[in-house]
């Protein structure tokens, strides 16, 4: 892996968030020539910065912009200053709730920053692009998730267009990232309770940060362009579990010294997360955790029709825009396959 990275200049989006920072981490002994670390947020850059400086001395060389990726002039500059060989897009909205409330935002930032920063990936030279997207892209029942699907479908249209290769990396929740369940669930138990799970049915994809980092960074070295990479993130876990052991480990007892509340799947959640779709068989890669699937392609033509359609929407009322942006990741049904390899199946399964 540190072959595809040693040497290159990488430009990080959302490089002050839990996936973008520990990119920026694990770079960093990758003896890249240079890091550019965007955000909106400076604060979140600041301390990344502060952190490496510290672990690295002067090396890597690591900038810090500040600028939205949903601003196209500024991007453009960006990429014309450090030209970057690779870019890792992790600059995203992700809170399924808070998006279901302001979908234009999710469509703005999500869908529209990404077709700019994978543009200028395309005009300026960049030779690997790599965005970062979510289990919550496949079937998605919230904005959030289709937003992701739709960038999704942005980077496989512009891959054979220019001489970057474009990919894509799926896997599910990450422990401990911002806003996760496990720093909420330890501030209710240290407050005493009560612990709030949505549903007592919820299961959810885990995987630590830096192992879900490791193997973006691996999917990168073995992009041929086109591809979405699929992490395997092992079995489930039911929530209301990880609520429960959390209590016992912090030395109380579940429903005894402190409560456990169930609120109700908050509005766009599923039960389930999916990490494929049913167009998508999976072919192995040398990493048993990394898997290829595939997926219809769009042609830019198909896309840029579709994006038309959201900035004809991106000032509507809430539920109009919802209803768009769902209504523009339906797959054709004729493209779809009917069984989705899971376990033993996945050893075989190519399309």
């Amino acid at each position: 892996t540190k072959i595809c990275y040693e040497g290159k200049t990488v430009l990080i989006t959302g490089g002050g968030g839990s996936i973008g920072s520990e990119l920026c981490r694990q770079l960093a002994g990758m003896n890249p020539c240079k890091v550019i670390l965007l955000d909106i947020y400076e604060n979140g850059a600041y301390d990344v910065q502060q952190e490496l400086k510290i672990a690295n001395g002067s090396n890597p060389d690591i900038q810090i912009v500040i600028c939205s990726v949903t601003d196209k002039p500024a991007l453009c500059r960006v990429f014309e200053q450090y030209r970057p060989q690779i870019v890792i897009h992790a600059a995203a909205h992700k809170h399924v709730p808070l998006m279901e409330d302001s979908p234009a935002e999710a469509i703005k930032n999500n869908v529209f920053g990404t077709y700019n920063t994978a543009k200028a990936a395309g005009d300026f030279g960049t030779s690997l692009f790599i965005l970062i997207s979510s289990d919550k892209a496949v079937n998605p029942t919230n904005v959030m998730g289709a937003s992701k699907r739709l960038c999704e479908m942005v980077v496989q249209s512009m891959n054979g267009h220019s001489g970057t290769n474009y990919i894509a990396v799926r896997f599910g929740n990450v422990l401990g990232s911002n806003g996760s369940v496990i720093p909420l669930f330890k501030k209710q138990i240290a407050e005493g309770g009560p612990v709030t799970v949505t549903d007592k049915r919820v299961t959810r994809f885990f995987m630590t940060i830096p192992e879900a980092v490791s193997l973006i960074l691996q999917a990168g070295a073995y992009a041929k362009g086109g591809e979405v990479f699929v992490l395997d993130m092992g079995q489930p876990v039911r929530i209301d579990d990880m609520a429960r052991k959390m209590i016992r480990l912090s030395g109380f007892e579940p429903d005894v010294d402190i409560k456990i509340v169930y609120t109700g799947l908050r509005p766009g959640e599923k039960l389930y997360e999916e990490l494929l779709l049913k167009s998508e068989g999976l072919q192995k890669t040398d990493n048993h955790l990394i898997y290829i699937g595939h997926q219809m392609m769009y042609t830019p033509e198909e896309i840029d029709e579709k994006l038309e359609k959201l900035r004809g929407v991106i000032y509507a009322e809430a539920p109009e825009v919802r209803e768009c942006v769902l209504s523009l990741i339906q797959e054709p049904a004729d493209k779809m396959y009917d069984e989705i390899p899971t376990g033993e199946e996945k050893e075989t399964a190519t399309v």
